[in-house]
């Protein structure tokens, strides 16, 4: 709730005109913003993990199938993410990919 947006509201109405008046990159229901809503992730990983350290952190729903959005996810903590079952492969390969990049190796495209 970031933006304050409904998907059901905001995506095939206003969406369009927002991107292409470029108040948006891109669409925050495909991708997280990695400055934004990225470092308000990060923020309370870290804080909740002060909190509870054994905690388990994950996220739910289209940005776990998104391999951009996965690497993020890996970078700030988090230990799982979930998804639709058609993006579980691609999701797996991204989370391998964010692993490797992390160990210095580098990061192939997935698309």
């Amino acid at each position: 709730m970031t933006f304050g947006f409904s998907r059901d509201d905001v995506e095939s109405r206003m969406m369009p005109a927002y991107l292409e008046a470029g108040l948006l990159k891109r669409n925050p229901f495909e991708t997280i913003d990695q400055n934004g809503v990225g470092e308000l992730v990060r923020i309370a990983s870290e804080r909740g993990r002060k909190a509870k350290p054994g905690i388990k952190l994950g996220v739910c729903g289209e940005h776990g199938g998104d391999p951009e959005s996965i690497d993020l996810f890996y970078r700030v903590g988090l230990d799982y993410v979930s998804c639709s079952p058609f993006r579980v492969p691609i999701a797996r390969l991204a989370a391998a990919q964010a692993v490797i990049a992390a160990a210095g190796g580098k990061k192939s495209e997935t698309k």
